[in-house]
């Protein structure tokens, strides 16, 4: 059974911007709802990212700029918070992203996917770092939420190589695949295997994209230093719309 579900710690960056633009709102003397309404997002929505617990849009964050006459400070914030390399970067808020979306779509070309590992597959992956492994197993909480939480659409894509990648012993892979089997009756979770070899797009590294419940796509991108949260439409196109393949000349077949 996944462990309870733990609400992740807060960004310091997700803080710092909501604050800021609390401050301008109310120097402005306008209201949450004026937000609400100009953004079409909820009230409550608008509250989450003035208290650092939601991740804004660059849309978002354009039309509030503009309506508070803010001469585009809080855009330059959002920018900076965005930098790669600052002190604070945005993409620690990802296990929020992850937490909140309405849908997750998972690729993996070279490990199984960290909210489909066993306890003992994490740890092997993870060298031993217990503490690591713990904070992994805690985010699968969302594949079978408890209470009144509703269940997000979970796709997860696992190139056919990372099933024959033998991590630990025999025995921790045999447990792991027979958990992908137990997951994958699961209502809510989608699981694909894809095959083929060769050359195709999904070699450029493993991702995540996040659909929120107001729609906006948020994508976790992994890179050999450091992993990467984007939202930028640009960067968002050249990764897979839900529910398809992120490849040409592969196919995917379902795990029942």
């Amino acid at each position: 059974m996944p462990p309870r579900r733990q609400r992740p710690r807060e960004s310091p960056a997700l803080v710092a911007f909501g604050r800021q633009m609390r401050r301008l709102r109310e120097a402005k003397d306008v209201k949450q709802e004026a937000i609400a309404h100009l953004t079409k997002v909820s009230g409550p929505q608008v509250s989450r990212i003035e208290n650092g617990k939601k991740r804004a849009t660059r849309a978002f964050v354009v039309a509030v700029d503009e309506y508070l006459e803010a001469d585009g400070s809080l855009i330059s914030l959002w920018e900076d918070l965005n930098k790669d390399g600052h002190p604070v970067p945005i993409w620690f808020d990802w296990p929020q992203v992850e937490a909140d979306a309405a849908m997750l779509v998972c690729y993996e070309h070279s490990v199984i996917p960290g909210l489909a590992q066993t306890p003992t597959y994490a740890l092997a992956i993870l060298h031993g770092n217990q503490e690591a492994a713990d904070a992994r197993l805690q985010r699968q909480a969302i594949l079978a939420p408890e209470g009144t939480t509703v269940a997000p659409t979970i796709v997860l894509l696992i190139d056919e190589q990372a099933l024959h990648r033998a991590v630990g012993t025999p025995e921790i892979m045999k447990e792991q695949l027979e958990h992908l089997i137990a997951i994958s009756r699961l209502p809510n979770v989608t699981l694909q295997v894809v095959l083929g070899s060769g050359e195709h797009d999904g070699n450029m590294g493993a991702f995540v994209v996040a659909t929120m419940e107001d729609r906006s796509e948020v994508a976790y991108v992994e890179t050999a230093i450091r992993g990467i949260t984007t939202d930028n439409p640009a960067e968002l196109s050249t990764l897979a719309h839900p529910g398809r393949p992120p490849f040409t000349g592969t196919h995917a077949t379902d795990v029942a």
